[in-house]
């Protein structure tokens, strides 16, 4: 064989074996490959407030991170699809001047949470737009739904809060997937709460994470 005729044949066999190598890669054949296009499993984090934030104004600014899930406010109320949805933000203020045989029995309860939850801030007065939403679906006192990464609640009063964030279907079901903050909204000077009667304070039944 001529050797101009075997260079040729190298180098047409190399090109071949090259294509069916990027060919075998994009197939998904390659570990790198493979492992980037599979989805990854859903979260929230709460970036803010912090857990165990102190402030003295009476409104609060949610904010949250979804990763590996959609919000997808077109088809809120729908047909539940895989990896979208909404959020719902629950939030409750640690009642003042608790009984403390009322808060042994929550803490020590089986099917409880390990404490008292106390009232629920979402309704409209407080949650605005979402508690509005909130109570046209029914669920006020039970959450307020989002199709954003973020609520505002405002004129709350001073005291304990806990804060359950969940990602929920589009048909409004829960998922695993969820969040909590504890923060604490202070009394001014002179007017917070004075517990008698052995009674244990809202700070000592937060009980904070």
């Amino acid at each position: 064989m001529r050797p101009g005729i075997a260079i040729f044949a190298a180098l047409a066999a190399a090109a071949a074996v090259a294509t069916a190598v990027v060919i075998f890669a994009n197939a998904g054949g390659g570990d790198s490959g493979g492992r980037s296009e599979l989805p990854g499993e859903p979260s929230v984090e709460i970036v803010s407030p912090r857990n165990g934030a102190r402030q003295t104004s009476h409104a609060v600014v949610v904010k949250v991170r979804v990763d590996n899930f959609r919000l997808a406010p077109g088809s809120f109320g729908g047909e539940p699809r895989l990896g979208e949805g909404h959020i719902r933000f629950s939030l409750n203020r640690v009642p003042n001047c608790v009984d403390p045989v009322k808060l042994k029995r929550a803490e020590e309860s089986p099917v409880g949470r390990g404490r008292l939850v106390g009232a629920s801030f979402d309704f409209p007065r407080y949650a605005g737009p979402n508690g509005v939403l909130a109570e046209r679906i029914g669920s006020s006192g039970s959450y307020s739904p989002a199709t954003r990464p973020e609520i505002y609640y405002h004129e709350l009063p001073a005291g304990f809060y806990r804060l359950v964030v969940n990602l929920a279907r589009n048909n409004g079901a829960t998922s695993p997937y969820h969040a909590v903050t504890n923060f604490q909204i202070l009394s001014r000077p002179g007017h917070g709460p004075k517990c008698k009667g052995g009674k244990v304070s809202s700070a000592e039944a937060a009980a904070f994470d």
